[in-house]
């Protein structure tokens, strides 16, 4: 064990001579470019408005142009429509204020990974990395570079749908531009985020617009008799939580990059804050605007709500909306990645993942590997067909780790008194979160039982087979095999280790 790690710093030695020391440890490639030297860690390169950018950004993805269809099916009416979404809205910003309090709390990157370190221990940590680096995240961006593809390549084929392979190569396309972007550096990502970020505030305004207007007509039909229609089953109401939560999740996006935040303990709270409310606002306006132009038979039939109520009030500018919706599920996609590879980033570090997605690019100080690695297991999630199925078992296991995680929020309260806690919640509002989540994961189940979800639970524990040998018993021939992969990737990249700043 000591040999190894002595065997392994004289290898980074090595490479960092090789490098003509490019990481600033001799001096004279200071004397070359006369340039401070910055660390080899991720640098903090994201401020208040890029971090309200990046919560907003990611969660105002293609939900809200397409899930409003499911959310009225599972509710049954415009009233209880309307406030399903009102009700998602609240749910995510008290999520997202215990959020707070744990980010302000554990200042490391990587989200409810670090948090679930702090309160259950590794194992637990490790399950959560396992299901989240594998599935959940390169599935959801997966499912948001598809609907992007479908957006994008629609105008080209009037009155019929692309063809399957068309929005999959597109799709596959998006990734690789987008993890491409984020490889070459993180301002360039943020400022892609920013951009997006304000395309689709934009095209919110222009619907909501629409509908006030369309209010002063006096378009008031579907809306006046709201709660006219089927009172729904309990596991239905469940589900249409589930496609408004769809529509609202992001909402934990900054806590993945806690370490790259400028001043966390302000701009963490503060930007979880202001973005929340924010989308949550847009949301139940853009949701009104929808009904005063379509009845729900016509909403639910519309393929793309969005374009519909584009083609019905802005006729000759109708193709602004699939254009800024475009720009919407992109500018989505791309939040999706910037913080999926900082997961894989950090489990990577604690030993969770194999070394080399830990490794930070030198020239750019970027995690590249982790990104490329969150990218190539996209593209085969993309493969196979249906998205809605993805997104209903995604659903079920994302609710387990928030509910673990507002748990953790309750445990470490009474476990780790002596932490300091620059924002401090109610403990009732982690008790609502943590039952919750315990409905969202177990309405549906109990509703209409399917093998999925089975199989979605003996997958997240498939991961005990990985973790006994390699993490916990840490068995040497796989250290061995690892090593020369690790070395040969690591040359090719151009990365090296994080150095640690603390």
């Amino acid at each position: 064990m000591h040999q190894q790690t002595e065997m392994d710093e004289g290898n980074i030695r090595k490479r960092k001579e090789s490098q003509n020391g490019s990481t600033g440890h001799s001096m004279d490639c200071q004397a070359k470019d006369k340039q401070p030297v910055k660390a080899t860690v991720l640098q903090k390169d994201v401020g208040l408005l890029s971090g309200i950018c990046l919560i907003v950004g990611t969660m105002i993805g293609s939900g809200i142009f397409i899930s409003p269809k499911a959310v009225l099916l599972y509710s049954g009416a415009v009233g209880p429509c309307l406030l399903i979404w009102a009700a998602c809205g609240v749910l995510s910003t008290l999520g997202a204020l215990c959020y707070a309090e744990l980010g302000t709390m554990i200042t490391k990157s990587g989200g409810e990974y670090s948090y679930l370190m702090e309160a259950f221990g590794s194992l637990v940590a490790y399950l959560y990395s396992w299901t989240t680096v594998m599935v959940l995240k390169p599935s959801s961006f997966a499912i948001i570079t598809l609907s992007f593809a479908e957006y994008a390549s629609t105008p080209f084929y009037p009155g019929c749908t692309p063809p399957i392979v068309v929005t999959k190569c597109l799709s596959a396309a998006a990734i690789l531009l987008i993890v491409g972007v984020n490889c070459l550096s993180v301002k360039l990502a943020s400022y892609v985020q920013n951009f997006f970020t304000a395309a689709k505030l934009f095209i919110i305004l222009v619907i909501v617009g629409a509908g006030i207007v369309m209010l002063a007509q006096g378009k008031t039909e579907t809306l006046s008799n709201a709660f006219d229609g089927t009172p729904s089953s309990v596991g239905a109401i469940g589900l249409a939580f589930y496609n408004g939560l769809w529509a609202y999740d992001g909402w934990n996006q900054l806590n993945f990059i806690t370490e790259e935040l400028k001043d966390p303990f302000r701009n963490l709270p503060l930007a979880i804050l202001i973005g929340i409310p924010l989308v949550s606002v847009c949301y139940v306006l853009v949701n009104v605007a929808y009904f005063t132009v379509m009845t729900t038979t016509e909403l639910l039939l519309s393929p793309a709500v969005a374009v519909t109520f584009g083609d019905r009030v802005l006729y000759p500018l109708s193709w602004i909306v699939p254009l800024f919706v475009v720009f919407s599920t992109f500018g989505s996609a791309n939040g999706s990645c910037f913080t999926a590879g900082r997961l894989a980033y950090v489990s990577g570090r604690e030993g969770h993942m194999v070394k080399i997605l830990s490794y930070i690019s030198l020239k750019r100080y970027t995690p590249s590997p982790a990104l490329i690695f969150n990218g190539v297991l996209s593209i085969f999630y993309i493969i196979p067909a249906d998205i809605n199925t993805l997104i209903n078992y995604f659903s079920f296991a994302q609710w387990v780790f928030y509910g673990l995680t507002a748990l953790s929020l309750i445990v470490m309260r009474f476990t780790r008194k002596e932490l300091h806690r620059p924002v401090k919640v109610p403990i009732v509002i982690a008790g609502l979160m943590v039952l919750v989540s315990c409905y969202l994961v177990l309405a549906p189940i109990i509703d209409k039982p399917d093998l999925e979800y089975l199989y979605c639970t003996i997958f997240i524990f498939s991961g005990l087979l990985f973790y006994y040998p390699f993490i916990y018993r840490r068995v040497n021939w796989a250290r061995k095999l690892m090593r020369p992969i690790t070395m040969h990737l690591q040359l090719l990249m151009e990365v090296v280790p994080p150095e640690k700043t603390e």
